[in-house]
């Protein structure tokens, strides 16, 4: 695999470039905090911030999506008939993803893109992304990735990836459009082994700083109705007050809501973020609610990202380890106390 060196004197200058035939997206500062957003004509991300608030899974899966749109007016030859949005698919690039975020689109990618179905909307977004991660050399204290399948540098789900080295960065190239991305922004000087050496020290520097370990090793085999049934429930449901933030900041929930608002002769169906923590959200129209409790809605949760997901696709946790969850959670609950109790609990005799 190639890697460039750029100067950072020269990163503007190239992302500039790149900007004639990408749409760029990237972590910026909006109000007190940061976020990925479009990239303004002259906007540069902020290469700085370890982690964002909200992960860049909205650049695929953006958090109002309109999907379809229908004529009411009946003089029209396809009223009434529900037609695709018109969406821009044109090629865009997501600069300075963090790779545990980069590794939680992969990992999204198993529920929208299968064998029996494949999402046009998800599908055609990620089709037309390039992904340009950048390496996290100073893990936070919140960064579990290295237990769960993914780390400071990980590779997967990325096109390009990007060690800063000070003065510069190392972009390591890993696919064919990471290749297109680099030439468009006429990035081309070639890293030596020097720096290569560097970066693996880097890299392991970077993974020996992630000191919180979470034990993940027996869940597959575990019971699922054990764990379903398990004791421990009421107590992690104990202090949350469902207000959904976990699932709002996690990279890798996918649930959403279907909605079909009407304005004049016009009708539009959109599709918006959903959250299983909300009482809403299993409410069927009979009134009945399968999870109207809140200790059914925890438990379902850390069930879906840690048991369910991990037995259907086989793949791993549906946690990535980005630790968002833990850091915003305003009643302390944290998933990696309750991913170790699943993976310790034996059931009594």
């Amino acid at each position: 695999m190639k890697v460039i060196k750029i100067d950072k004197n020269k990163w503007t200058k190239g992302l500039d470039t790149a900007r004639e035939s990408y749409q760029l997206f990237g972590p910026v500062k909006i109000k007190e905090n940061h976020c990925f957003a479009p990239l303004k004509r002259d906007q540069q991300p902020d290469m700085t911030v370890v982690d964002t608030v909200l992960s860049p899974k909205s650049t695929v899966f953006p958090q109002t999506e309109k999907l379809m749109t229908a004529t009411l007016d009946t003089s029209k030859p396809n009223h009434h008939l529900m037609e695709r949005a018109d969406t821009d698919y044109s090629p865009r690039a997501v600069i300075g993803i963090r790779p545990f975020d980069a590794r939680a689109i992969d990992l999204v990618k198993l529920n929208f893109d299968t064998k029996d179905h494949r999402d046009p909307y998800w599908c055609d977004a990620h089709d037309a992304t390039t992904f340009v991660g950048l390496a996290v050399n100073t893990p936070s204290q919140f960064d579990f990735s290295t237990s769960m399948d993914s780390g400071p540098f990980d590779e997967k789900g990325l096109d390009v990836l990007l060690v800063d080295m000070d003065t510069g960065y190392l972009a390591k190239i890993l696919t064919p459009k990471g290749e297109a991305f680099m030439a468009c922004a006429g990035f081309n000087r070639e890293a030596t082994a020097g720096d290569l050496q560097k970066m693996e020290e880097l890299k392991k520097a970077a993974e020996q700083a992630i000191t919180t370990q979470v034990e993940t090793d027996n869940l597959r085999e575990k019971s699922l109705l054990d764990l379903h049934q398990a004791p421990f429930w009421d107590d992690v449901a104990f202090s949350c007050i469902n207000c959904g933030t976990c699932t709002f900041v996690c990279p890798t929930c996918w649930c959403f809501d279907i909605q079909d608002e009407t304005k004049g002769n016009n009708t539009t169906r959109f599709r918006n973020w959903d959250s299983c923590m909300s009482p809403l959200f299993t409410l069927h129209g009979s009134g009945h609610n399968p999870r109207g409790e809140k200790t059914q809605r925890v438990r379902q949760r850390f069930m879906h990202k840690l048991k369910y997901f991990l037995d259907k696709y086989d793949q791993g946790t549906m946690c990535v380890g980005c630790g968002r969850c833990v850091k915003s959670c305003p009643v302390n609950i944290d998933i990696r106390e309750v991913c170790n109790v699943m993976n310790a609990y034996e059931p009594q005799k």
